[in-house]
């Protein structure tokens, strides 16, 4: 009887907690629904847990808006071929990002809707193709002799 108390104990405890850990995951704030395009400058790049930040200087027609843009976290764009280099300050963007629902300036950002000035991708690490290559031939025979 001691043994059943404890584990309904435990699983409430349990699902009492999983509600604050999705609370802490909720996209509320941000409107997916309208996207906003934004061109401007990097002023700085925040590589910090849990997540990442980009601030980006967008000129408009009076004044330069500074917009805090929430991106994933650190470990998520590293597996991404990102690192906390990847946008120095100066580095021009054109983003599509999910607006503030309170329409400061600031919002979601994404890695597949983030390019360079040009419309090109932003560049990851070098040699990271030679890496995956390294890593996909791994174990075949035949590989040994690249």
């Amino acid at each position: 009887m001691k043994l059943k108390f404890a584990a309904v104990l435990v699983g409430a405890g349990l699902f009492g907690f999983t509600g604050s850990v999705l609370a802490h995951h909720s996209f509320a704030m941000f409107d997916q629904e309208n996207p906003v395009d934004l061109a401007g400058t990097v002023k700085e790049f925040k590589f910090t847990s849990p997540h990442t930040f980009i601030l980006l200087e967008v000129k408009g027609q009076n004044e330069t808006v500074v917009w805090n843009l929430e991106g994933g976290s650190p470990s998520a764009l590293v597996r991404d071929g990102w690192s906390s280099k990847t946008l120095p300050p100066g580095t021009e963007l054109k983003m599509t990002i999910d607006p503030l629902r309170s329409g400061a300036p600031g919002g979601a950002w994404g890695v597949a809707k983030t390019k360079l000035k040009d419309g090109s991708a932003v560049k990851h690490w070098a040699g990271l193709a030679r890496y995956w290559s390294d890593f996909a031939n791994w174990g075949r025979p035949e590989a040994v002799l690249m």
